[in-house]
């Protein structure tokens, strides 16, 4: 690749509850893990992913907030975490600020590119941007910087009527201000092998959406659900646990997809 700009993802979904953050740490991690070199971009005024990787607040001196609002550079504001390989873009309620703030600023959907795009020096391979659960100024900003959408997909009744707004933005924002802006897939979160629900929408979810359904699902694990109360990803948490295995497959699809599409 040239100049080494990162593959950037948004992982978004404008439903709450889905499993994006989720998805953001772990994958994060276990890309960490297949020796990429991670950044996760912390655009949730919860600040969940910041807190699920062990930054206690008062290490956030800058955040997302400063990276949009006040121009702060990207090398200030990222963090390294505990775990090789990963690096955090931490957040504070700060950010919910961010739509009003920014409300007469001509640029307005732009200031995340350009404080990614300008930070090659950085040398990322990847940046996953954990993206609020609302169609805010916040996600356009994300999939306004973003190569492609990486969607949870919580299988549920519903699921699938939500995610037609999610795409109906995808397209809107490539229509004025990213043109390049694909869906790289959607990802089938807390899915019960058991449950005739969740295989109805798995059903749904592949004969309407076809190839951008990922072949791994993440599955309900417990061991998932407990990691971020002890600030790790599953697999450093529980390396032997199903959530565990499933995300480190995912991150080898993952790159599998991303270097078909480079033609690597």
């Amino acid at each position: 690749m040239h100049d080494h700009r990162a593959r950037i993802l948004a992982v978004t979904n404008q439903k709450g509850g889905v499993g994006k953050t989720t998805t953001a740490i772990n994958l994060g991690a276990a890309l960490a893990r297949l020796d990429k070199r991670v950044l996760i971009v912390d655009l949730d005024p919860q600040g969940n992913a910041s807190t699920g990787l062990g930054i206690v607040p008062s290490d956030r001196m800058l955040t997302t907030y400063d990276l949009l609002v006040d121009d702060a550079s990207l090398r200030n504001v990222v963090l390294p975490t505990q775990f090789e390989g990963l690096f955090i873009a931490p957040a504070t309620t700060d950010l919910s600020s961010t739509d009003v703030d920014l409300v007469d600023h001509e640029n307005r959907v732009r200031l995340l590119r350009d404080a990614l795009r300008n930070a090659t020096d950085l040398k990322f391979d990847i940046i996953l941007i954990d993206c609020p659960p609302s169609l805010s100024l916040l996600t356009v900003n994300a999939l306004v910087a973003a190569d492609a959408a990486l969607v949870p997909l919580q299988t549920e009744f519903f699921a699938l009527e939500g995610l037609s707004q999610l795409l109906l933005t995808v397209r809107q924002v490539r229509e004025s201000a990213n043109p390049d802006l694909r869906v790289d897939g959607v990802v089938l979160t807390m899915f019960d092998q058991r449950n005739n629900l969740c295989r109805q929408v798995e059903e749904d979810a592949r004969e309407t959406l076809g190839e951008l359904v990922y072949r791994t699902r993440i599955p309900r694990n417990v061991r998932v659900s407990e990691a971020p109360s002890y600030a790790l990803p599953v697999i450093d948490y529980d390396p032997a646990s199903r959530g565990s295995e499933a995300y480190l497959e995912l991150a080898q699809e993952f790159l599998e997809r991303n270097l078909a599409r480079e033609g690597v």
